[in-house]
């Protein structure tokens, strides 16, 4: 297998990226193109397309053809097209941030669905194939990914991590009988397939485009978000990875599934486990409110992060949380505030902390496994101070990982797919 070579396609927002990795995972080379380099309507499928095979050439042309084995696409989640009996789109995308303003819809989906499921909600890929199932022509509605893996392989089939959001039920792998009840044509549903699923060899005028081998598997694939995930390297129940962005996002891999819809807590099943997250609305958004980034950096190197100040903060933008606490009306707490600035940023790092601590925790009393270790990416994963606020909070590992791309995570997936 080191002589292998799996190749991994992501079809962003905004453009798509690939790149090549060997048997012993190391990256080889990368491509992209954007998608406004093809169409100025990044809706348009054609465009991803384009984009798509951009990418792939520009790697192409870098590695041993003859020695690839594989290829893995993932795709934004929840963003869908109609497509006909050939899987010619019908019209462009819904993406994935388009909500559904058809209140008549929202209600068939909130009456029938499961409050576990994640097909809830005005963005979720069920709402999109009841809006899009009137297609004059249609055959199918999949999702973005589906249609990428369809060009190149023609088989329009889907996986459960993409599926998961247009009310597949990941856990007896399988379209749920409730489904039907919202009004949706069960046929215009695709197959959906664990995430990893051997489906079929390229088609043979895409492997002659780009001189790959005809031997050459397509594997199911994934969302974007559950390939970064994949590609910081976490792969054992336990192995958590923090997202210090805007928001606080925290993902774990568990040996079981793990649900609370009310704090917007679903599970995936990839790599033989299950992917469970919950996103706080604490963050760096709370920290910019107050200070600019070059403020930030300048007061956290003044901080001691062996002299806690627990002040027992809870930042929040306005009231109202999601995870760990569930509480739309849920006040924030930044108070007493110390007359020194480098104290206020510390007393809020410290609670961000403490809410990373409690998400964790969260996680674990809802079925989940002890926390192993975590992987940060974000912004904040390279303020040095504040990592070791988390890391003694927390009792674990903190590592930054040196990949958190998710055409890495796609190329890890094809690997897995050939290899389990």
């Amino acid at each position: 297998m080191q002589n292998d070579i799996f190749l991994g396609l992501d079809i962003g927002t905004s453009g798509a990226r690939a790149v090549a990795i060997d048997g012993d995972k190391t990256a080889l080379c990368w491509g992209s193109s954007l998608m406004q380099e093809h169409s100025p309507d990044h809706r348009d499928p054609k465009c991803w397309f384009a984009a798509a095979r951009a990418a792939l050439h520009q790697v192409g042309e870098q590695i041993d053809r003859t020695r690839l084995r594989a290829i893995c696409v993932d795709g934004t989640s929840g963003t869908m097209i109609p497509i006909d009996a050939k899987g010619t789109p019908l019209s462009n995308g819904l993406m994935y941030n388009d909500p559904c303003e058809d209140p008549h819809v929202l209600d068939r989906i909130a009456h029938q669905a499961p409050a576990t499921s994640a097909a809830h909600g005005a963005t979720s890929g069920l709402a999109k194939v009841l809006l899009l199932q009137g297609t004059r022509d249609a055959t199918k509605i999949v999702h973005q990914a589906d249609w990428i893996a369809g060009a190149l392989s023609g088989i329009y089939s889907s996986d459960d991590n993409n599926a998961l959001k247009t009310g597949f039920d990941p856990v007896a792998s399988c379209w749920p009988d409730w489904i039907n009840m919202t009004g949706v044509q069960l046929d215009l549903l695709p197959e959906v397939h664990r995430p990893g699923t051997v489906l079929g060899t390229l088609r043979r005028s895409v492997a002659l485009e780009f001189d790959f081998p005809l031997s050459t598997e397509l594997i199911a694939g994934t969302t974007d978000g559950c390939a970064a995930f994949l590609a910081t390297g976490a792969s054992q129940p336990g192995d958590g990875v923090t997202s210090l962005g805007t928001t606080l996002v925290l993902k774990l891999l568990s040996d079981r599934p793990i649900f609370a819809p009310e704090s917007g807590i679903y599970s995936h099943y990839i790599m033989g486990l299950w992917l469970a997250g919950g996103a706080s609305n604490t963050g760096g958004g709370v920290l910019l409110d107050h200070f600019t980034p070059p403020q930030i950096a300048e007061l956290s190197a003044q901080i001691d992060p062996d002299l806690l100040l627990n002040l027992g903060y809870y930042p929040l933008r306005h009231p109202g949380e999601r995870f760990p606490i569930a509480d739309p009306e849920f006040a924030p707490k930044m108070y007493p505030r110390p007359t020194r600035d480098v104290h206020f940023l510390q007393a809020m790092l410290e609670g961000i902390a403490e809410i990373e601590s409690l998400g964790y925790h969260k996680l674990q009393a809802l079925g989940g496994p002890a926390i192993q270790s975590i992987r940060t990416v974000g912004g904040g994963a390279h303020n040095k101070n504040w990592m070791k606020l988390r890391a003694d909070r927390l009792g674990v590992k903190i590592s930054v990982p040196p990949n958190t791309d998710a055409a890495y995570g796609a190329a890890l997936l094809a690997r897995f797919g050939m290899t389990s």
